[in-house]
């Protein structure tokens, strides 16, 4: 199978019968050709943009105390270097702009095929916003 173009229709579910619930996103391809239920395909997308985010939102920093005096610093990043260095080393984490990057999700699963619509559904999450161009390709 070569790769495959298409789009991230929506995100769903498949109820199984034992009672489980697969939460599938839906994604139309231009054609479904080799793909079979059970196939382990990585699917890449351009994930969402966040715009400009904070080091808390963009990095994951737990930030500063809320007490003992510090009364702006419950957001801040942290000290940033040493004045050895009197520079900002390259690929700090800082502020900035955030998402919008090629991310690849490997070992989804084809949960079901629609040939006469185009459509998969796929086992788990695809990056991306809803009609975003997805690359899918086997693993």
């Amino acid at each position: 199978m070569k790769k495959l173009t298409g789009k991230k229709v929506e995100m769903s579910q498949v109820f199984k019968d034992n009672g489980t619930v697969v939460p599938v996103t839906i994604l139309s391809l231009e054609r479904i050709s080799g793909l079979n239920v059970g196939d382990k395909i990585k699917v890449s997308g351009i994930s969402k943009g966040k715009g400009f985010a904070g080091a808390m939102k963009r990095w994951g920093f737990s930030g500063g105390p809320k007490t003992h005096g510090q009364s702006d610093r419950a957001r801040a990043p942290g000290s940033i270097g040493t004045q050895d260095m009197a520079r900002v080393w390259k690929g700090k984490k800082m502020a900035g702009r955030m998402g919008g990057d090629k991310i690849t999700i490997r070992g989804l699963e084809v949960v079901e095929v629609d040939s006469e619509k185009k459509l998969i559904k796929v086992k788990g999450a695809v990056p991306g916003a809803r009609n975003s161009k997805v690359i899918v390709s086997r693993q």
